[in-house]
C-alpha cells in the first residue's frame, strides 16, 4: 500500500518535500495545510493533491497517514501535537523545535501514541557521508584527535527582511547555527559522538533587524577525548560548501557538501583509490551556500524512502525524534556559553 502524506506549510522547503514524495516508491503526496486559503489552493494544483486551510479538515482526510512539517522553526510543536493526536506518524524539517521543552513534549506525545518520528537531516544520507561514518566505526581513523564543522554561507539582507519569520527568536530560535548550520552540526555529532562541553562567541556581523546571530564560533570538547570547532556564519560573501573534517591518529577526511576532498589512512585499503577518484565531484548544486534554494534533493528522497521502509518493516530510523534533538541540544549549549561568557557541560541539557 502507498501512504498518503500531507504537507503543513508551503514555503520553500515543502516544495522540497513534495518533489521528494513525488519519487519515493509507497508514498503519495494527498494534501496540503496552510493558514492561507489561496497558498493552500496554488501549492495544491502544482502539486495535484488537496488544499486545506482547515486544520479539522486536513487531519479528518481518510487518505492522510503521515504528516510533514513544513512551517517556521519555532512552529513545529503545535501541529506536530496534533498530528499526534490524530495518530499521524511525522516528519518533521530541522529543527526538530527550538527548544528542548518544545522538542520533548514531541518525543514523549509521539511515544505514549505510538507514532514514529523522524527530523529531517538529509546530509546523513549522502554516499559521502555514510562511508566516513563507516569509516570511523571501523576504526581506520585510530584515535579520533579533531572534528570540525565549518559553514560559511551568505545571505543577503533581503532575505531576512523578506521572510517574515527568518532572524527572529521566536521563530527562527537561532540564526546562522539554528538555521543553516545545523546539518553539519548533526554531521558533526553523528561521526564523533557525545559532546561534553562547549566555548563559544557569536554575534551579529554583517546583517541589519535581525534578533540573532549572523556568525558564531565554538570550541568544542567530545567525550572520547577529542576537541573540534564549528564555525557558522551567513555574513561571509560569496558562500562556501559547508565542510566537515574528521582527523585522527591513523586517517583524516574531508566532507565538503556531497564530495569527499581528502580519504587519507596510514593503512589504506583496496577500495580507497575508488572512493577518492568517485566521490571527489558529486556535489551538483551550490549546496545552499549562497541560494537557500540550491540544495540536492537526494538527501530528502533518501529520508523519505527510509522513513516509509521503517513504517512497512518495523525497522529502527536512522534519524528518530531522540536524534533529532541532539544538534539542537549542542545549539542551545553553544548560545548558553557565548551569553554567559564560559565554559558550558551539556550535561545541563540531557
Amino acid at each position: 500500500m502507498d501512504y498518503g502524506i500531507g504537507i503543513i506549510g508551503t514555503g520553500l522547503i515543502a516544495e522540497f518535500h513534495a518533489h521528494a514524495i513525488a519519487v519515493v516508491k509507497g508514498a503519495r503526496l494527498v494534501s496540503v495545510l496552510s493558514r492561507s486559503e489561496e497558498r493552500a489552493m496554488e501549492f495544491s494544483r502544482k502539486f495535484g493533491c488537496k488544499g486545506y486551510s482547515s486544520q479539522k479538515e486536513f487531519f479528518s482526510d481518510q487518505k492522510l497517514d503521515i504528516v510533514s512539517i513544513c512551517t517556521p522553526s519555532g512552529a513545529h510543536m503545535e501541529p506536530a501535537l496534533k498530528a499526534i493526536e490524530a495518530r499521524k506518524h511525522l516528519v518533521i524539517e530541522k529543527p526538530l523545535e527550538i527548544t528542548l521543552k518544545r522538542c520533548d513534549a514531541i518525543i514523549e506525545a509521539a511515544e505514549k501514541q505510538g507514532v514514529l518520528v523522524t527530523g529531517i537531516f538529509q546530509s546523513r544520507y549522502y554516499e559521502g557521508s555514510q562511508l566516513l561514518k563507516k569509516a570511523i566505526d571501523s576504526n581506520r581513523f585510530g584515535k579520533l584527535v579533531l572534528g570540525d564543522a565549518y559553514v560559511k554561507w551568505h545571505r543577503n539582507q533581503e532575505y531576512y527582511d523578506k521572510g517574515g519569520w527568518k532572524g527572529t527568536k521566536r521563530y527562527d530560535g537561532g540564526g546562522a547555527l539554528m538555521n543553516q548550520s545545523i546539518h553539519a552540526i548533526d554531521l558533526l555529532q553523528w561521526f564523533m559522538g557525545t559532546v561534553d562541553s562547549v566555548q563559544a562567541f557569536k554575534g551579529i556581523m554583517g546583517h541589519e533587524r535581525i534578533e540573532v546571530e549572523d556568525t558564531a564560533v565554538a570550541a568544542l570538547e567530545f567525550s572520547n577525548g577529542a576537541l573540534g570547532v564549528v564555525e557558522g556564519s551567513t555574513a561571509v560573501f560569496p558562500g562556501f560548501l559547508k565542510r566537515i573534517e574528521i582527523s585522527g591518529t591513523e586517517g583524516t577526511a574531508i566532507l565538503e557538501e556531497e564530495n569527499l576532498k581528502v580519504w587519507k589512512f596510514s593503512r589504506e585499503s583496496a577500495e580507497d583509490d575508488e572512493i577518492r577518484h568517485r566521490y571527489n565531484q558529486q556535489t551538483k548544486s551550490g549546496g545552499g551556500a549562497a541560494d537557500p534554494g540550491a540544495i540536492s534533493m537526494e538527501g530528502h528522497i533518501k529520508q523519505f524512502g527510509q522513513f516509509i521502509g521503517s513504517l512497512r518493516e518495523r525497522k529502527p530510523l536512522l534519524i528518530d525524534a531522540k536524534e533529532a534533538r541532539k544538534s539542537v541540544a549542542i545549539i542551545l549549549a553553544i548560545y548558553r556559553s557565548a551569553d554567559k561568557g564560559r565554559k558550558i557541560k551539556m550535561s545541563h541539557f540531557a
